[in-house]
């Protein structure tokens, strides 16, 4: 089976649609370190956004490798989803202003006009999900390759051995 670059937006998109605590998973200093955060709600198109401050340890642990994960769960669907992508920080004013919500005042009290206010854009490279209910388990293999290259991807080509 294949999926071209759309299909596999629209089934990652479906898969974490609904879901709003994920966690983010950065590289610190070789240690791996995860924490909650809220995906923004979006037109999903290949990239997560997330609001956070340019001055936290996430911003500084992804300057140095920018490599992340971001883990999602729907334990009620049984529908588990693991994303692997780079992640950048973008302190693009229009951006943040199209994805702003009155509710992030909860974490951001001054508002837009919060000087270390920036968005999180994590690209998606790869993704694999589970489905539980079906007792399967569905891999988009060669998600790297549909998302960077817009080129159709195969299944046989991943394949995964634990040392």
């Amino acid at each position: 089976m294949h999926h071209n670059r759309n299909e596999s937006i629209e089934k990652l998109k479906e898969l974490i649609e609904g879901i709003d605590f994920c966690m983010l998973t950065t590289i610190d200093g070789g240690s791996l370190r995860s924490r909650p955060m809220s995906t923004q709600e979006f037109e999903f198109d290949g990239d997560l956004w997330f609001f956070t401050s340019d001055d936290t340890h996430k911003v500084d642990e992804i300057a140095t490798d920018n490599r992340v994960n971001v883990a999602y769960s729907q334990p009620d669907d049984n529908r588990y989803v693991s994303v692997s992508g780079r992640a950048t920080v973008v302190k693009d004013r229009a951006k943040i202003e199209e994805l702003w919500n009155p509710a992030h005042k909860a974490w951001f009290p001054e508002g837009l006009d919060d000087p270390r206010l920036c968005l999180l854009k994590v690209a998606v490279e790869q993704a694999e999900y589970w489905d539980a209910p079906s007792s399967t388990l569905v891999q988009i293999a060669g998600f790297i390759k549909a998302i960077a290259t817009g080129q159709e991807m195969g299944y046989g080509d991943n394949k995964k051995i634990a040392l």
